[in-house]
């Protein structure tokens, strides 16, 4: 994977761009709100293919609140239930330490270097 790209706008595309120059659809944006946040459908399914239809989606909010001189950002991603039987198993793969704290982990180290 090059780079996670997000159309800006709800109804706008959540893909990634991979090394070869393709794109791998993983959601849609379902509120955009900047600078407060966002809403993510993320419509990976339990076998972590791509699941068009929303009604089996999750969803990953980003809020963002100014604290003192930065940004505190926070990341809930809920209704695991409607990717049915593989729901659990997105929960844990999210949670592990590879899932969604090494992504903010590395937004951080990412937002750190554009103030620096």
């Amino acid at each position: 994977m090059r780079c996670i790209k997000l159309e800006e706008r709800a109804g706008g595309r959540c893909y990634t761009e991979q090394e070869d120059g393709t794109d791998c659809d993983w959601g849609q944006v379902l509120a955009w709100d900047p600078p407060r946040g966002l809403v993510i459908a993320w419509q990976i399914s339990g076998q972590w293919e791509y699941e068009p239809d929303l009604a089996k989606s999750s969803e990953v909010e980003i809020r963002f609140t100014p604290q003192g001189t930065g940004t505190r950002v926070d990341l809930e991603h809920r209704h695991f239930e409607r990717h049915g039987a593989g729901g659990a198993l997105m929960r844990k793969g999210v949670d592990s330490p590879n899932g969604w704290a090494d992504l903010l982990n590395q937004y951080a180290a990412y937002a750190e270097q554009c103030v620096a």
